[in-house]
């Protein structure tokens, strides 16, 4: 063991002057005040000596000194090392600087690197405890959102409304679309088709409702892919790693800056879903639901297919082992071909208007629910015989006081806006050509419809008995074949389902898309002069294409 330090001898910036510093006994006298104002970094020469005084020249010849000088220069002051630093460690920074530092690096980055590796293990399982909480009852945002708006109307209503519509019109497929929530229904996943407000959402909810969204979550498709994003990850509680801070402990991926964003954080959501599924598995015994409802929102491009592909290949895997059932939902046919290419384990649901006595008894029921009265039946067969079996328009019309006269407005308004998208010119110009082939295609098309309809009308009249009532025929069909060599253009189908003026099933047969829409169709061709302005249209555009065809060719003779 070292001897403690007792005496430390200094030279100063003075070529003349040392100090020694020593530790003082303990009997030592106390220092005087002069010298105990000496600080060790002063910098300036009124600081570091005493102020002096005139000093008067001795007889004996000796240097004078100063009043108040004792002799040689030590100082007794108490030497204090720096707190909470050995003396070893001292000796070892002051030895190397260099190496003193080093080990504080050293140390620095170890308190780094040790709890940058515990926050990476806190965020994942924080990211799947957060997903679970996704699936638990009563958590579903949409769900949520939609009984939201049922508590609203019931506590606004004065009449007998206590439920939703929906609830109390039950369709033959509830039944399919509660064992498939529920989780009773696994190893394969679903598409759902049909018209614009024929309920395919509104079971859905139902059915979440009976179990509180217990192992289910539902996101709505959108046309741009980055929304779509963030609605997934709100519907799964997942934030893409956009909550955390780990972008200090890593760099940035390189792929950002080439691969869409929606390509790059959908997948990894989907893998985070499979570790959830995968952990919930053995506590639930049934697979968990994800719905993806409105899938025609997606733009019909290649980005949207190959996005839409990869949620179907994840949905193969998933029905294969048991874990996750997803629904896709859609209105427009063009979702059908594009996954039946790969599809193996897919199990596709038609969803169609009421029926007959089900459309009557839906509509009587909804109207003693908002009135605590109803109509007669032959008034609301005459309502039925326009508005058809659709759940969302007999909706509408049970909450109108006159219903007679608010059917006779939505069938105006319809017949308005079908004109307004594929209303036909006379003599048009060259400029809107192309827009009259798609009007032309599409009078001929539904002309072909009213013919049908007629005579199916026809055949059911002759076939009654005098005095029995007469049932409405249903949509009249036309195969996709032979509506291609109808309309003569294969593409135009396309845009009319989209514009929900024709609807095609997954019997690739093609109807209008109501029967509101027929209802309009049909006045409009039983028109007086319809033959003569849509034939007049069609020979306009062949007379317009044939100028773009000649070429005048003018040759002169030179005598």
């Amino acid at each position: 063991m070292r001897p403690p330090i007792s005496r430390i001898h200094i030279k100063l910036a003075h070529p003349s002057r040392s100090l020694l510093f020593q530790r003082p006994p303990s009997s030592s006298p106390k220092l005087k005040p002069h010298l105990q104002q000496f600080r060790w970094n002063s910098s300036s020469k009124s600081e570091s000596t005493p102020p002096s005084k005139p000093v008067k020249p001795q007889a004996d010849g000796k240097k004078p000194q100063q009043e108040g000088y004792e002799g040689p220069s030590v100082v007794q002051q108490p030497l204090n090392l720096p707190t909470g630093v050995s003396d070893g460690s001292a000796l070892l920074a002051g030895a190397s600087p260099l190496l003193g530092a080093t080990f504080t690096t050293v140390i620095g980055l170890a308190v780094v690197f040790v709890g940058g590796i515990f926050y990476f293990e806190w965020y994942k399982a924080n990211v799947i405890r957060k997903m679970e909480m996704a699936f638990e009852p009563g958590y579903d945002p949409a769900l949520n959102l939609a009984d939201h708006g049922i508590k609203t109307r019931s506590s606004e209503a004065t009449s007998t409304v206590g439920v939703d519509w929906a609830s109390d019109v039950r369709r033959q497929e509830q039944d399919v679309i509660d064992e498939i929530v529920h989780g009773m229904r696994h190893g394969h996943y679903i598409l759902m088709m049909g018209s614009k407000g024929v309920g395919k959402t509104t079971m859905i909810l139902d059915a979440m409702r009976r179990v509180k969204a217990d192992g289910v979550a539902i996101c709505e498709a959108h046309e741009d892919l980055e929304v779509f994003r963030l609605r997934l990850g709100k519907a799964l509680n997942y934030e893409y790693n956009e909550d955390s801070q780990t972008g200090l402990f890593q760099r940035r991926d390189p792929r950002e800056g080439t691969i869409p964003i929606c390509y790059m954080r959908v997948p990894p959501s989907l893998n985070k879903l499979e570790k959830v599924a995968l952990k919930m598995a053995a506590k639930r015994q049934k697979p968990l639901v994800l719905v993806i409802n409105n899938c025609q929102l997606f733009n019909n491009d290649e980005d949207s297919h190959q996005l839409l592909l990869q949620l179907q290949q994840k949905a193969e895997s998933w029905a294969e082992s048991h874990l996750i059932t997803v629904v896709f939902s859609t209105d427009d046919f063009w979702p059908y071909p594009l996954m039946r290419k790969i599809a193996n384990r897919m199990h596709v649901i038609s969803v169609k208007d009421l029926r007959g006595q089900e459309s009557l008894s839906a509509l009587r029921h909804l109207r003693q629910q908002h009135f605590g009265q109803s109509e007669d039946d032959s008034v609301l067969l005459e309502v039925l015989r326009t508005s058809g079996g659709r759940l969302s328009r007999l909706n509408t019309l049970s909450r109108e006081k006159d219903i007679v006269e608010a059917t006779e407005h939505m069938l105006n308004n319809e017949k308005g806006w079908i004109l307004s998208v594929i209303g036909l010119i006379p003599d048009c110009d060259d400029d809107v050509m192309d827009e009259q082939k798609v009007c032309s295609s599409s009078w001929t098309l539904l002309r072909e419809f009213v013919k049908k309809y007629r005579e199916k009308e026809e055949e059911l009249r002759a076939a009654a008995k005098p005095g029995e009532f007469i049932p409405e025929p249903e949509l009249p069909g036309i195969s996709y074949y032979e509506a291609r060599q109808i309309m003569t253009r294969a593409d135009f189908l396309e845009m009319l389902d989209h514009q929900n003026i024709i609807n095609i099933d997954t019997d690739h047969m093609v109807r209008p898309d109501s029967m509101v829409v027929l209802r309009a169709a049909i006045e409009i061709v039983e028109e007086p002069g319809f033959d003569e302005l849509l034939d007049g249209v069609k020979n306009r555009i062949d007379a317009i294409e044939s100028l773009h065809r000649t070429r005048e060719l003018t040759v002169r003779f030179l005598l």
